[in-house]
């Protein structure tokens, strides 16, 4: 396991990392650009820059620990709500991205997804994920989740749609449906759940955010605003999951929920 210009204070950290039980999923709600901004007295748009940039230092470090998927909130059904202006910047730092990211995700081969409601997205933000969908299909080191147009309850409820048109149709018993039949529906088919799911910002809860998915995922919150989210952080969730033990329900002493600073 290798990291790039390591401070002292970040090696001392990976040095605690047990690269055995590095998360394979790690889900990240990110939170705060705007807030962050509004305490620097800066406009919106430079919150939601600086949470660009933070992002690429996470996917880059993730890719480096040896994650192997990485699911980020970053585009909610409710954000529709915001100012048709914030919609706007948001919109278009999207497709910035995805056309400046695509080379290095390509030269590291990230395999990059959108999750969520695809078709209600503006042409031209359409038109530069399909591209970076499509050039990054046969990528196997990681997969990059990017969620956005996402609603968690909407995405359960259009599984159900799914297998409700199956049994309509005869292709499966309704009294036989598993749960692998229920989540091969799911946006995220065929990838493992969240082993670790990341909230920045201080706000306690998930958002309407891999609902299913997150069943026995281990939860780390943290006041951070997402720009000010570093790889230091990371590495401190990471070594805090390892420290905790994993039941999955086997057990009547459930995991430690943990907020740190």
């Amino acid at each position: 396991m290798h990291l790039r210009n390591v401070t002292a204070e970040e090696q001392a950290l990976l040095d605690e990392v047990d690269p055995e039980r590095v998360p394979v999923h790690l889900a990240i709600i990110m939170d705060g650009n705007r807030r962050w901004a509004r305490e620097q007295n800066l406009p919106g748009i430079m919150g939601h820059r600086a949470g660009v940039l933070a992002f690429r230092e996470i996917v880059r470090t993730c890719k480096d620990l040896g994650v192997k998927v990485v699911t980020s909130y970053a585009f909610s059904l409710e954000n529709w709500k915001r100012s048709s202006t914030e919609v706007s910047i948001l919109m278009h730092l999207f497709e910035h991205y995805s056309r400046q990211d695509r080379k290095e995700m390509l030269a590291n081969g990230i395999r990059f997804q959108i999750i969520g409601n695809f078709d209600e997205l503006p042409a031209k933000v359409k038109k530069e994920f399909e591209r970076t969908v499509e050039a990054t299909r046969n990528n196997t080191a990681m997969t990059l989740n990017l969620a956005v147009n996402y609603g968690a309850r909407k995405e359960i409820l259009n599984a159900v749609r799914a297998l409700a048109h199956d049994a309509k149709d005869g292709k499966i018993d309704p009294d036989a449906i598993t749960a692998e039949d229920f989540e091969r529906h799911l946006y995220t088919a065929g990838q493992p759940d969240p082993d670790l799911l990341i909230r920045t910002s201080g706000e306690l809860r998930i958002s309407n955010f891999l609902l299913w998915q997150s069943a026995y995922t281990e939860f780390w919150f943290t006041p951070r605003y997402w720009p000010d989210f570093k790889r230091k952080d990371l590495l401190e969730a990471i070594v805090g999951y390892q420290s905790r033990a994993r039941r999955f329900g086997g057990d009547d002493q459930p995991a430690k929920v943990a907020v740190h600073s």
